[in-house]
């Protein structure tokens, strides 16, 4: 069994076909519009990042070509493998097993925080934005992407599938926190049709991923987005 950091949130589909997320990584932004827009409101270049929930560290070499150190914090021990060896051979990359509410770092010492698809869905997590008040520099600035529920097909089926989420809920909990938020019009688009569909069946639940397959022609799907940020 692998190992897993205590307090860790189960993220089904990288902890359980991480060659598949892999492939949804891969697809997922060709535009860079995501990280353009965190970019435009704090940059990370000369800076230390940390990404949390890095999963097999799909992001942390982009990182690297702009920060001068970045640190990588999952809590699945198999992902975190991975991770360290996509980055063996990168100078300042770090990766740390670890969860999101018990951070191995020092107070004051990251300038950019980034949870992309990993955690921070609302109500619950407060432990989690205890850390990153705590571990984020004065001047800094923490972001986090995820899925926009409330618009278009994908969030449809998303909530489908997860009938517990409340929009409203989860952004009133961001509201009280104070942190901001941006509409992110993402994209998937992918290479071969076999992986779309591997991707649609890791992401809902079977039923829901077979009517979503049925309602995506070709390779290429909206994936509305939505990042939020607060400045430290």
């Amino acid at each position: 069994m692998p190992r897993i950091a205590k307090g860790a949130v189960p993220s089904p589909n990288i902890w359980n076909t991480p060659q598949v997320y892999e492939l949804e990584n891969r697809a997922v932004d060709p535009d860079g519009a995501a990280d353009a827009a965190m970019r435009a409101l704090r940059s990370w270049a000369g800076g230390t990042v940390l990404d949390i929930g890095c999963g097999t560290g799909y992001h942390l070499p982009a990182f690297a070509a702009e920060a001068a150190r970045v640190i990588g914090v999952e809590p699945h021990g198999d992902l975190v493998a991975l991770a360290r060896r996509r980055c063996a051979d990168l100078a300042g990359v770090e990766v740390h097993a670890a969860a999101a509410q018990d951070l191995p770092l020092p107070d004051a010492s990251v300038d950019v925080a980034v949870a992309r698809w990993a955690y921070f869905f609302g109500p619950g997590c407060e432990p989690g934005l205890r850390e990153l008040s705590r571990v984020v520099r004065r001047g800094g600035a923490a972001f986090v992407i995820d899925l926009d529920a409330s618009r278009g097909a994908f969030g449809r089926w998303f909530s489908r599938t997860v009938p517990g989420y409340s929009v409203r809920e989860v952004e009133a909990f961001w509201d009280r926190h104070g942190w901001q938020r941006q509409p992110l019009d993402l994209r998937m688009v992918f290479e071969r049709r076999a992986d779309l569909e591997a991707v649609l069946r890791i992401e809902f639940a079977p039923k829901v991923a077979e009517q979503a397959i049925a309602e995506t022609p070709g390779l290429e799907l909206a994936y509305p987005n939505v990042l939020r940020w607060r400045h430290f």
